[in-house]
């Protein structure tokens, strides 16, 4: 795309600058929306906070049983997380992901990747971006947290980047190594054999960037599914988008500031007997961006998953079904393929 192509685009995006995004999705305002299109009715939309709301200083073991069986979601508060820790992060994710395309492709590199187009898909950052016929209006920053203090020579931006990415993970496993053992003992998970069903080492964070769509909840920033996780913790801005699909409607999450929006993946969903389910969530594009930190924890790649619902299998098994049907079939078909 030419520069003046691109400087189109800019004017006619309610002022605001654009040159950072994927050539994909530069764009006039008269044109099409660039990305997946959704044909689904509008989300409910309520004053009120539907979401189950736990308080992680007072841990309620049935309550947080509760949300997890009838939603699969809910939110965490008095969750410990440093708000000035957060908002520094936030801050230099939306700088680096401002930089020109090409200078995100460059310098964004394993333990840090980037990633446009499609979700980072697998927990060694293998993504579809230039490989597949939908493209979602978003873009991000893939991490491995554990491989980060290996990092070295990189520019002061990126090592403070990383600096912080590594305090955030810290804290993101303590929660989620709490909240698991939490809801092990619910379902009766004997505490040793379950040891391996929740590994930190496998910490990653996702940062998106959900671009401006002239039209609110026409286009897809991600589309509808479940995550392949154990735990999926997230930290968004004040934007909106997020979406929970629960009888037969979706209902939008509303963003509070200082509160996390944890979900059950669907290891966890298996672990639990299927008592725990798995959120089918999405994300709408909205008039303005988004930014949204996901943590994403799994089970040891080796350790065998036992439940009275499915055929034991490894974490390794199951994301290598996930990526085969995503190439041959176009789909995530997931736990349905280890029901017994």
């Amino acid at each position: 795309m030419s520069q003046t192509s691109q400087a189109k685009g800019r004017e006619n995006m309610s002022g605001q600058d654009i040159s950072s995004y994927p050539p994909h999705f530069v764009q006039t305002s008269d044109s099409e929306p660039v990305g997946r299109v959704s044909n689904s009715s509008s989300p409910i939309i309520d004053d009120w906070d539907p979401l189950p709301c736990i308080d992680f200083q007072q841990l309620d073991p049935e309550e947080i049983g509760k949300a997890c069986r009838d939603w699969g979601m809910f939110r965490l508060v008095n969750h410990g997380i440093p708000v000035e820790l957060y908002a520094e992060l936030q801050e230099q994710a939306k700088k680096l992901l401002s930089l020109p395309f090409e200078t995100k492709q460059a310098q964004l590199q394993s333990p840090m990747s980037y990633f446009w187009g499609t979700p980072a898909l697998t927990p060694n950052g293998e993504t579809l971006s230039q490989g597949v016929e939908i493209v979602y209006r978003m873009e991000g920053i893939f991490v491995l947290l554990n491989p980060l203090s290996q990092m070295s020579g990189e520019d002061p931006m990126l090592k403070s980047f990383r600096n912080l990415l590594e305090e955030y993970g810290k804290h993101m496993g303590r929660l989620a190594r709490f909240l698991f053992e939490a809801l092990g003992k619910n379902v009766g998970m004997d505490p040793e054999s379950s040891q391996p069903y929740l590994s930190e080492a496998t910490g990653l964070i996702r940062i998106y960037r959900y671009l401006q769509c002239p039209e609110v909840n026409k286009v897809e920033g991600l589309n509808a599914h479940t995550d392949s996780s154990v735990l999926s913790i997230l930290n968004q801005d004040e934007v909106g988008g997020l979406q929970i699909f629960r009888d037969d409607k979706w209902i939008e999450i509303k963003p509070i500031a200082n509160t996390l929006v944890v979900n059950v993946g669907d290891m966890l969903q298996a672990m639990s007997n299927d008592e725990y389910k798995s959120a089918t969530h999405r994300v709408m594009n909205k008039q303005k961006e988004r930014i949204s930190v996901c943590y994403f924890v799994f089970p040891a790649d080796e350790g065998v998953i036992q439940s009275t619902k499915y055929k034991p299998f490894t974490y390794k098994e199951f994301e290598g079904h996930v990526q085969q049907d995503l190439k041959t079939i176009g789909v995530k078909v997931g736990l349905q393929r280890f029901r017994l």
